[in-house]
């Protein structure tokens, strides 16, 4: 039993980590293409992938080092585990890009929000727009931010886990 436990532990920290480089490299290349700012479906897309990816491998390489014996309670365990470990790494690197590397990524975000709620409504008055920008405000903080992406990086986890582990289910009995 101890042996199974080490090697979920090696597995999810590892996994976890390589995660989080590859989420640090989508941000860095969407940095690089100066599409960083933008808020798409594709980029939003690719990093579920990432997520997917990553996960699906960690549970393999758990069913693999465990005699190929995986129960789906083991599978939520690892594939949480290697989602959780990855989305630190990401809010990691968030935080340092937000402070260090671009110190003026936040006000260029809520220029990007203005410019989009002006652009889906012409007619919004200054007061309709400043109250908006004010609640958009209070959602864009580097906490909420942070929060917020730990949260998906953990919900899609579980649930890429969830099914990775009734497809790849095998218990000895």
């Amino acid at each position: 039993m101890e042996a199974t436990s080490t090697s979920s532990k090696k597995i999810i920290i590892n996994t976890g980590l390589l995660l989080g480089l590859a989420s640090i490299g989508l941000s860095v290349i969407l940095y690089i293409l100066n599409m960083h700012l933008e808020q798409n479906m594709v980029s939003g897309l690719i990093g579920l992938l990432i997520i997917l990816i990553f996960v699906v491998y960690g549970i393999k390489q758990y069913k693999k080092a465990n005699e190929n014996l995986l129960s789906i309670s083991q599978a939520l365990k690892v594939g949480v585990g290697v989602a959780l470990i990855g989305g630190i790494v990401s809010v990691l690197y968030t935080l340092i890009f937000i402070n260090v590397i671009e110190p003026d990524f936040m006000n260029q975000m809520a220029e990007v929000q203005r410019e989009a709620i002006l652009k889906s409504n012409p007619d919004m008055t200054d007061e309709q727009l400043q109250t908006a920008l004010s609640f958009a405000k209070k959602f864009s903080s580097p906490a909420i931010i942070s929060a917020m992406s730990l949260i998906f990086s953990v919900f899609f986890g579980f649930i890429f886990s969830l099914i990775t582990g009734l497809i790849m289910k095998n218990d000895r009995n």
